[in-house]
């Protein structure tokens, strides 16, 4: 069985908390895209964990870990992050963590270009993390990169990243007039062998090994970070990620290009929410906002910022079904929701005067108003609930409104933060 969960909206979802509950299943999981630019949140009877680059199957002691060659890894940021999980307990061995040799590392000129380019574009700024990511997959796509593979040999990635940093320092030095990056010998090098040469043992040739995984009949799992509408494509360009974060993009990133997906598990949130720059049709402002993101905890997993939060945006979310092909989906923090009254609910925009439930992009998402339809609040703690027999009547009628709109059953509904805190409606 190949399965990928994937992102609806616009990331923050909830999907690490989905793979750390059906990774159970799975005797792989692979992380297939993105950086430490996005945090998945997880918490079980370990504890509470944020992941920034680790597959969430990390957590659980039988599964094989892979980050895929579409990752960019900051390893300065993955030594801190397994260091983290090992304090608490966590096993992480060259046996359950494999590292694409294929993958490029997001260099730390990478988050200078980032946080100078962010700097620049002042109050037309995109929302960046400023964690490198543009940069490094900007460099990936112009040949430039330094890989996960080049630490393995030495001997040669001297000169690597001398003729790199050579064509680098053209534009931080002469375009953002900053001090150039040692070329020799320097910082940089030095950085690269503190952090690098603890991560070989992890280093290795991992479409190889998925490969013959597959072919074993292993099951394995394709974990997406961010959302349908922050692809580099798909998404509400130009705010989105650098990255494919679509669940047909899975066995690429991975390392297993041929590998045809069995079931697309797509995560939508009960209501919205949003990191980052760019429209957001449903946002909400002041006390409104306010009460949903502390009844949420709707602050960044990456980057503790708050998050924007608003109605569940029906347009936003058939859209996102599509692009990712879900087959089921799996809806998180419905418990949030038990405080409202009325539920609000986008069912279509006001465009130019116009109505209309096509989810629309560039200038007309940047003018696109609300429309919006109520449902009755359900106004009682779900949190105990463990079949939808469980759920109140006003609670089940806004699961099923949601899944008639959109187009696609919903499987999974998760009613509190732990990793048992879920509802298989199937049964």
């Amino acid at each position: 069985m190949l399965s990928a969960i994937v992102g609806i909206n616009w990331g923050d979802e909830g999907k690490g908390r989905m793979v750390d509950l059906l990774g159970a299943d799975y005797d792989v999981v692979v992380r297939y895209q993105g950086g430490n630019n996005a945090g998945h949140t997880v918490i079980n009877d370990k504890g509470k964990f944020i992941l920034n680059l680790l597959p969430s199957g990390i957590l659980r002691e039988d599964t094989v870990n892979v980050m895929g060659v579409g990752m960019v890894v900051d390893i300065e940021h993955l030594c801190g992050e397994i260091r983290a999980l090992e304090s608490k307990g966590i096993r992480i061995t060259p046996d359950n963590l494999m590292i694409s040799d294929k993958a490029a590392v997001c260099m730390p000129y990478h988050v200078d270009l980032d946080v100078l380019e962010e700097e620049r574009l002042g109050d037309r700024k995109q929302g960046s993390t400023k964690r490198g990511i543009a940069p490094a997959y900007s460099d990936k796509y112009m040949h430039k990169s330094i890989r996960m593979g080049d630490l393995l040999f030495p001997g040669t990635l001297g000169d690597k990243l001398a003729n790199i940093l050579e064509w680098k320092n053209l534009m931080i030095a002469g375009g953002y007039g900053q001090e150039p990056f040692e070329v020799r010998n320097g910082e940089t090098a030095g950085w690269l062998r503190r952090f690098g040469e603890p991560l070989i043992p992890f280093i290795r040739d991992t479409g190889r090994y998925l490969s013959e995984a597959a072919a074993a009949g292993k099951n394995i799992l394709f974990e997406a970070q961010l959302g349908a509408l922050r692809d580099i494509d798909y998404g509400i360009h130009p705010y989105t990620t650098s990255s494919q974060t679509l669940a047909s993009y899975a066995g690429t990133g991975a390392g297993i290009p041929g590998a045809r997906l069995d079931r697309v598990i797509g995560v939508i949130k009960a209501y919205s929410s949003s990191v980052g720059g760019g429209p957001f049709v449903t946002e909400m402002e002041g006390a409104e906002a306010e009460a949903l993101r502390e009844a949420g905890g709707e602050y960044g997993a990456a980057t503790g910022r708050p998050r924007r939060v608003g109605a569940f945006d029906i347009p936003a979310s058939r859209y996102g079904v599509k692009t990712q092909g879900a087959d089921c989906l799996a809806l998180t923090k419905l418990d949030v929701l038990a405080y409202m009254d009325k539920i609000p609910i986008c069912v279509a925009y006001e465009v130019n005067g116009e109505r209309t439930e096509r989810f629309v992009t560039g200038d007309e998402l940047e003018a696109a108003k609300p429309i919006y339809e109520y449902a009755e609040g359900f106004k009682q703690d779900i949190s105990q609930c463990r079949r939808k027999s469980d759920l109140p009547k006003a609670a089940a009628d806004y699961i099923r409104r949601l899944e008639e709109a959109v187009g696609c059953a919903i499987r999974y509904v998760s009613v509190g933060p732990k990793r048992e805190d879920y509802i298989d409606m199937s049964r």
